[in-house]
């Protein structure tokens, strides 16, 4: 086994590798907006998450989460929704998925409406169709559905962390609902 599947194999790098990774390059990401549709694909619920950040606070979020060296984009958005949603969510991702939108996260406020105070992100963000039971898992504290005219009120969009708040607005604006 030579050097370079071993580092593919593990997908990870140490906590002193990943920071400084940070300071020097980019890191991908992907940010998912889970809904539930209608028989007709007609969104009906948005679900956002409830997760304490690094500083302490309870906010909303995505699911969202690196992109693994070695990891094909798809393989990643699963992984996640599997994390955050629990195994038997059952999202819908297409094997070719497009993302609604990219977006960039950077540590200095006001660059874009993204922040990472961490590094420079650029996430790939996508609506995900979810049908089965979602039990948050890990570091997700509940999972909250929201009427999609729910989810644009100003009150719940005030509670999404790092500029996600656009990502929730962007995304049904791009369903059309």
């Amino acid at each position: 086994m030579t050097e370079a599947t071993t580092l593919s194999d593990s997908g990870w790098l140490s906590g002193e590798e990943m920071d400084a990774a940070r300071e020097r390059l980019p890191i991908l990401y992907v940010d998912a907006v889970p809904v539930r549709v209608d028989e007709h694909g007609t969104v009906t619920k948005v679900g956002l998450l409830l997760r304490v950040g690094s500083d302490g606070q309870i906010k909303r979020a995505l699911v969202s989460g690196r992109v693994l060296y070695h990891e094909r984009v798809r393989a990643a958005l699963l992984r996640h929704l599997e994390k955050d949603l629990g195994p038997l969510a059952l999202p819908r991702v297409p094997p070719a998925p497009q993302p609604f939108t990219i977006a960039e996260y950077f540590p200095t406020p006001g660059v874009t409406p993204f922040h990472d105070p961490r590094q420079h992100a650029v996430s790939l963000a996508y609506v995900v169709p979810v049908e089965g039971d979602c039990e948050p898992q890990q570091d997700a504290l509940e999972l909250t559905w929201f009427a999609p005219d729910e989810a644009r009120e100003p009150g719940v969009l005030a509670e999404l962390a790092n500029g996600q708040s656009a990502l929730v607005v962007q995304a049904l604006a791009h369903l059309g609902v």
